[in-house]
């Protein structure tokens, strides 16, 4: 989109913020601001120009020449006050530039130059309207192919791209954007609108919504080595849950999402030892947990709890409580643990709470009882199942059978994306050995 070249910063031109203190910069500086505010504000500014837009791939190019147009621009100029609001002006301006000879989307564009006039009145707060709920409700709409949905959500609004999801998914990476690109036509063709959903429909999309935020948080968690762009994928999507709460206070499976995340991500610290090494949950040091946090999570849990409704995430949040009892040291007795797992699969059954199951079946009678109940699962499901090696190999070794074992751990290892996850298991195999 060629506006987005010649983008100028001259406020009287109804240019973005933060020109008035011009200042060279080097492109490395221009660089890494363009790069904060796409870490940092990237969901909201496509939440809000696809919001006015209604065309999220439009919106995505325009944003995408904005960010081109800053790194441009900003070694000039000096990096803005305000480089969101700067951003999705310049974007403003490109789908303006694209829409210039379509009358028949005039209204739209007229819409978006009201955008600017919003825009131009939060600058001094220094305020980027967050739509990125409502983007989120739009992914979940039936219309859009319910394999379609989680992914969506985490590249509009979280910024994931198709390579990166594709293993998530067990999709090919061809594949997984064919989707995605099928799903954003959709939305545009079929005038999706970019709102909450009425009443009546809001059950079935809320709980896609809630999975898309948790399918983030656990981008995050599962990157054992917790670089920053995974830390801001967990921490971004607690605190879209909070925002669902509040919008939502008297829906109970938010805050049931919300306490989940917050159990898990109270241990964060305590995932590994002071060499860096990995360390289970078993065997983590419970004084490294975040006790706020957990005080947090169980009142979330309390207040989902007297809304009377039961429910998946409230279910996996109070095994994750049970789990956090140890801190005081009162471990739950294992056989609850088999109770809540049958719960919890009785309302969503999912291979990861299976094989949780039946670990926590071998707590309550046994590894060999553990071994049983493992051999019951699909075998195509889980043949290629990390946590369900893992769980086996682990169980087999308790059980002294430990050839058996020692093959199970080379599975789990060979499967583990992480080195300090193949780390952790090749030095329990060789201790089983």
């Amino acid at each position: 989109m060629g506006g987005s070249r010649a983008l100028r910063l001259d406020r009287r031109r109804g240019s973005a913020p933060g020109d008035a203190a011009r200042r060279d910069v080097s492109a490395e500086a221009a660089r890494d601001a363009a790069q904060r505010a796409a870490r940092d504000s990237y969901g909201r500014l496509l939440s809000i120009l696809s919001a006015r837009t209604r065309d999220i791939a439009l919106a995505e190019d325009a944003l995408a020449d904005a960010f081109e147009s800053a790194l441009e621009t900003w070694p000039r100029t000096g990096v803005p006050d305000n480089p969101a609001a700067w951003l999705v002006t310049a974007a403003r301006r490109n789908t303006l530039d694209a829409w210039r000879h379509d009358q028949v989307r005039e209204a739209a564009a007229q819409t978006l130059h009201l955008l600017a006039d919003e825009f131009t009145e939060s600058e001094a707060a220094g305020a980027v309207p967050d739509e990125r709920l409502r983007l989120l409700f739009v992914c979940a709409h039936p219309a859009i192919d319910a394999v379609a949905r989680t992914p969506l959500m985490l590249q509009t609004v979280l910024g994931l791209d198709v390579q990166r999801m594709a293993g998530a998914f067990l999709t090919a990476p061809a594949t997984l954007g064919q989707r995605l690109t099928r799903a954003k036509s959709r939305i545009r063709q079929a005038g999706i609108p970019f709102e909450f959903p009425e009443a009546r429909d809001l059950p079935d999309r809320l709980l896609d919504v809630l999975d898309g935020i948790y399918a983030a948080y656990g981008t995050g968690w599962d990157d054992i080595d917790g670089t920053d762009s995974t830390r801001r994928l967990s921490n971004e999507a607690i605190e879209l849950c909070a925002l669902l709460c509040r919008l939502m206070p008297a829906e109970p499976e938010p805050l049931g999402l919300l306490a989940l995340m917050l159990f898990c991500e109270s241990r964060a610290s305590a995932r590994r030892d002071g060499a860096g090494a990995y360390v289970p949950l078993d065997a983590q040091d419970t004084a490294q947990w975040n006790r706020p946090m957990i005080g947090e999570a169980e009142h979330a849990l309390r207040h989902a709890a007297s809304l009377a409704a039961p429910g998946p995430y409230q279910l996996e949040a109070a095994i994750q409580s049970a789990h956090t009892q140890r801190r005081l040291g009162a471990d739950v007795p294992a056989a609850a643990l088999v109770s809540l797992y049958d719960g919890l699969l009785a309302l969503r059954p999912s291979v990861g709470a299976q094989v949780s199951r039946c670990c926590a079946v071998a707590r309550a009678e046994g590894p060999l009882a553990g071994l049983a109940a493992l051999d019951l699962l699909d075998a195509e499901v889980v043949v290629n199942y990390q946590p369900w090696w893992a769980a086996r190999a682990h169980l087999l070794a308790e059980a002294g059978r430990t050839t058996e074992a020692q093959a199970a751990y080379q599975r789990a290892i060979g499967l583990s994306a992480h080195p300090a996850v193949r780390a952790h298991l090749a030095r329990v195999a060789s201790g089983a050995g």
